[in-house]
């Protein structure tokens, strides 16, 4: 039987943790290639990575450089790394005081429904805001986790952007937690120019042990997979 891994990498360098993330994907990618040449059908594990990045802007495959407000050579002037990555998307900040969350999974071992699989991962975001008091929303055309997203004041709280192959997945959410947002404005986040963004602590007016807030994401993942694997043989 699969079962899922969950992984805390602490404060790592955005490229370090991409370069992990590429080694456990091609693991299972190939792992499951290698299964259909052989006639066999089963699940794999699936992996949950927690951590948090230095400041870091990154670019996902249909994203556009008019949404970097500053330039390259800005970013570089602040300590901004900025990366162009494979993930769906536009442009997001990573940064100290962010929970970030990357999942490797085999998502055929659950279902093979991707839009499905994005609504789960709000739906775990959604009801760890809800332990805080905080009604997290879906927001009609776009994806993440929104506050009050029927009203002008709509905001978000959390990104998510995946790269998927065969049913294996890569990249995940960024939940603001701690969140310094002023890093925000070297950006137009997720090339979304009308919206703005909050986090936790803003909203709560008092900054979250980030550890807890792991804790509990950890718990809605493993209940998420639990209730969702399939039991029996594919």
């Amino acid at each position: 039987m699969p079962h899922l891994t969950v992984e805390d990498w602490g404060l790592i360098p955005y490229k370090e943790a991409w370069d992990r993330q590429e080694l456990y994907f091609s693991e299972l990618l190939n792992q499951k290639l290698s299964n259909r040449r052989a006639g066999i059908v089963e699940p794999l594990n699936s992996y949950l990575f927690f951590c948090e990045h230095p400041h870091v802007i990154t670019m996902g495959k249909t994203g556009s450089l008019d949404h970097l407000v500053n330039g390259e050579s800005v970013l570089a002037q602040k300590n901004i790394d900025f990366f162009k990555i494979n993930r769906g998307g536009d442009v997001t900040y990573h940064g100290p005081g962010q929970v970030v969350g990357y999942l490797v999974f085999d998502i055929s071992s659950l279902y093979e429904d991707l839009h499905r699989f994005i609504r789960d991962i709000e739906g775990c975001v959604i009801r760890t805001l809800a332990t805080y008091g905080l009604k997290g929303e879906r927001y009609s055309g776009y994806t993440g986790v929104w506050l009050d997203s029927a009203l002008p004041q709509a905001r978000k709280m959390c990104a998510i952007g995946i790269r998927t192959s065969q049913w294996i997945s890569m990249h995940g959410f960024a939940l603001n937690v701690n969140t310094d947002l002023d890093y925000f404005q070297n950006i137009v986040p997720c090339g979304i120019k009308d919206k703005a963004v909050t986090s936790l602590a803003k909203e709560l007016k008092r900054n979250l042990p980030l550890q807890e807030v792991k804790n509990t994401l950890r718990q809605e993942f493993e209940k998420f997979y639990a209730e969702n694997l399939i039991k029996s043989p594919l």
